[in-house]
């Protein structure tokens, strides 16, 4: 399945330990090293993205937050996408969260569409999802949505 990010980021809100800035090497310049994997890395912030990341306010308040991460009206985006290391291309998140009818979250999916639950009432219905689901990459999400709902959860 193919992985759409909804620039949410959840995902970058703690990774302020794992990506770290060695130098200022231009004004959008960086010399950096991925801490989890010790890889260096230099990052350019993506010219459609300067004007947001001279903001210094956001990771003056979210001192946990990836430096390169910013707020842009309703999202939150990566400033360096271009040039972000490996664990980030390739992390993927929570796609959607599903609520029990009491309003407990019952499990989540991930970003490639698998289900995370304890809950072995969602985790039947969810047996009935892998069969039936679309396997088109453009369907396959609104279609676990919709079936969800019908059984009675709550997706967000």
């Amino acid at each position: 399945m193919v992985f759409t990010c909804r620039q949410c980021g959840s995902c970058c809100m703690y990774l302020g330990d794992y990506i770290v800035i060695g130098r200022q090497t231009g004004p959008f310049t960086f010399e950096c090293e991925s801490v989890s994997t010790g890889t260096p890395f230099t990052a350019e912030v993506d010219e459609d993205k300067r004007g947001i990341f001279s903001d210094h306010s956001f990771p003056e308040n979210h001192p946990s937050a990836c430096r390169f991460l910013r707020p842009d009206g309703d999202l939150l985006r990566c400033t360096i996408h271009r040039d972000s290391p490996a664990q980030c291309k390739f992390y993927r998140c929570v796609a959607m969260r599903v609520f029990d009818r009491a309003g407990r979250e019952a499990g989540y999916v991930t970003g490639a569409l698998a289900l995370h639950s304890d809950d072995p009432a969602l985790r039947s219905v969810w047996e009935t999802v892998e069969r039936k689901r679309p396997r088109s990459d453009e369907e396959a999400e609104p279609w676990i949505a919709s079936y969800l709902s019908g059984k009675g959860y709550r997706v967000k």
